[in-house]
């Protein structure tokens, strides 16, 4: 089974969690940053991950999602500055990621808290509304991903693996 891990990162958080799905999946699979990716012809899956930003995927992510990943059976791979929650706006904002890739056959999707990048937090704590400089005032997201969170990584790969199987 050919498998691509394809990933966008700005803090390199996003580069940590596709390492660690790297660490479960077979020799020979192929780690590529989103921005040398112009192509899934000739996988039989891939590992598709990007940061949230301004509530969703951004434009690059997006373009991938919607011209690359289109028509091809992908998991899901998201990092936010937020905990791991139910919370209604980080609801909101993977469910943007699900809609961006709704062309792809998405087999599962995972989500862990990494870093929020400094210039972003600044600009939250100059912004007029309240909400975005509670949130950049109450961050907690340095040196995320952590280990337990990577580790959760791994085992979402391995369950991933189990459902699309070998081909």
């Amino acid at each position: 089974m050919d498998i691509a891990v394809v990933y966008q990162s700005q803090t390199g958080s996003t580069k940590k969690v596709a390492e660690a799905i790297l660490d479960e999946l077979p020799q020979g699979t192929v780690l590529a940053p989103m921005d040398l990716c112009d192509s899934l012809v000739g996988y039989d899956f891939a590992f598709v991950g990007f940061p949230i930003h301004a509530f969703g995927p951004d434009e690059i992510a997006k373009g991938f999602l919607e011209n690359v990943a289109a028509g091809h059976c992908i998991a899901l791979f998201v990092t936010h500055a937020s905990p791991e929650s139910d919370s209604p706006p980080l609801q909101e904002w993977l469910k943007a990621c699900r809609k961006a890739a709704a062309a792809s056959d998405i087999v599962s999707m995972f989500d862990c808290q990494g870093e929020l990048a400094e210039p972003i937090k600044q600009h939250m704590l100059a912004s007029d509304d309240p909400q975005m400089r509670a949130w950049a005032e109450s961050d907690d997201s340095r040196g995320q991903p952590d280990e337990t969170r990577l580790q959760k990584a791994r085992e979402w790969a391995r369950q991933v693996m189990t459902t699309v199987g070998p081909h």
